[in-house]
């Protein structure tokens, strides 16, 4: 059987919404979940409706290029030959939970047909991984309508970014995971969620001076310095902040949060077990979450089957 590289999921530890406003942003990548092309043994109806979703996409791409817009080089016509022999894309990535399912088939598309690609063992100067951000923001606002070109990026590199700034963008090291009494973990809401309409409503929030205002002074302050803590291993400070953060999404951020979980979210902020934050555009799929005390947490969350993605 035919198989084609891996690609990996993604979790944006820091940033979501607020990279739209200048906040900075910190992406792992996931490496549970996984995507390749793949030329099927068998067609069934999974084979054959990601076939069908490759053509509609190579469509889209094919009239981008027709145009002279299409950013990327990529062979189309060889994209073509592997969907007419029937390749599909085999991603055990679930769609719509904000861990990078279409970032993955970008980034498997761009690997597997772009001409003179952008080679990540060599090639990594920040101009061209600006570059990649930027061909990989258009080849993705397919699936959502607008797209930063993070998630594609992380999936092709499948390594830690750190986003500055909107052309300032680096690759990271993380702090060396430690057997400690702390987590960084995943909560399945048990709904996708959908992005576009997410986004359509933070948009018009920002219509909003008092909703600019909040995110330029106090999104982006708790949320940089999230990061700065995390990356640092500094725990008190990451913390703190995160408590700001997740209270401002709850107030804030109502719409995007299930509402089954908002009482498990100010759970988390009144007795400081944890604190859940947005995992992607939100309206469903994930929810992330941090704590000092695994166990102690997990006496509140155990229903709900946390999955562990980082100890410390």
């Amino acid at each position: 059987m035919s198989k084609g590289p891996l690609f990996y999921a993604k979790i944006l530890l820091f940033g979501e919404y607020g990279i739209i406003k200048d906040a900075m942003g910190l992406s792992i990548p996931y490496n549970y979940y996984k995507g390749a092309f793949q030329l099927p043994e068998v067609q069934d109806e999974r084979t054959e409706s990601s076939n069908a979703s490759l053509f509609r996409y190579w469509n889209h791409l094919r009239t981008l290029k027709e145009s002279g817009k299409l950013k990327a080089n990529l062979d189309l016509d060889a994209f073509k030959t592997d969907i007419d022999a029937g390749w599909f894309f085999d991603s055990s990535i679930p769609q719509g939970f904000g861990v990078g399912s279409s970032g993955a088939l970008v980034a498997a598309i761009y690997d597997r047909y772009a001409i003179d690609k952008i080679n990540p063992e060599t090639d990594l100067s920040r101009e061209n991984l600006v570059e990649l951000k930027a061909q990989f923001g258009q080849m993705e606002s397919f699936f959502h309508g607008k797209s930063s070109g993070i998630d594609p990026t992380i999936c092709y590199l499948n390594l830690p970014l750190l986003i500055s700034g909107k052309d300032d963008l680096g690759t990271v090291d993380l702090p060396a995971e430690k057997a400690g009494s702390g987590a960084i973990f995943l909560i399945n809401s048990g709904q996708p969620g959908d992005t576009q309409p997410m986004v359509n409503i933070f948009m018009d929030k920002l219509k909003e001076e008092g909703f600019r205002k909040l995110m330029k002074d106090q999104f982006k302050k708790y949320n940089d310095e999230c990061i700065k803590a995390f990356l640092k291993g500094d725990i008190h400070p990451l913390f703190s902040n995160l408590k700001h953060l997740s209270h401002l999404l709850l107030e804030n951020f109502t719409p995007m949060i299930p509402v089954q979980f908002h009482e498990l979210w100010k759970k988390g902020i009144d007795t400081n077990a944890y604190y859940l934050k947005l995992c992607g555009s939100g309206g469903g799929g994930y929810i992330l979450g941090f704590t000092r005390d695994y166990d102690k947490a997990l006496e509140l969350l155990e229903e709900h089957n946390p999955e562990v993605i980082y100890r410390f």
